[in-house]
């Protein structure tokens, strides 16, 4: 037997402001029967599918220390125009990893400061 990850928590201060960057940055949707509001203490957003969500829970304290677990993502654009789309959305850089022959990754923090990595498209590492 096995289990399968139904979705990816996110302690949030403010879970539905948070819902809406994530949703600008992966292009993921909330349920339709149960639509997210900035009164909810939990805000669902999910590619459909049956693959996994993102679920972002009110709590009371801040972030304060590193993220034992981050997201990884791949965009459809390249690394670089995928980090200046995020920098418009309200994302910062973290630490910077792009290497002179175009390798590399970027650490960003969303606007609650939890850290992701942008990663180099699938066209930019020769898969596509």
């Amino acid at each position: 037997m096995v289990s399968s990850i139904n979705q990816v928590t996110f302690d949030a201060r403010d879970g539905y402001a948070l819902s809406q960057f994530w949703a600008q940055v992966t292009g993921y949707t909330e349920h339709p029967k149960y639509p997210n509001a900035p009164e909810d203490e939990e805000n669902f957003i999910g590619p459909g599918g049956g693959h996994p969500g993102l679920l972002f829970i009110n709590v009371p304290e801040g972030k304060t220390v590193k993220n034992r677990l981050h997201l990884d993502i791949t965009p459809d654009t390249t690394r670089d125009e995928e980090v200046e789309r995020l920098l418009a959305l309200g994302a910062t850089v973290y630490e910077d990893h792009r290497r002179p022959d175009g390798t590399g990754w970027v650490t960003m923090l969303d606007p609650e400061g939890n850290e992701f990595c942008v990663e180099r498209s699938k066209a930019e590492r020769g898969e596509e």
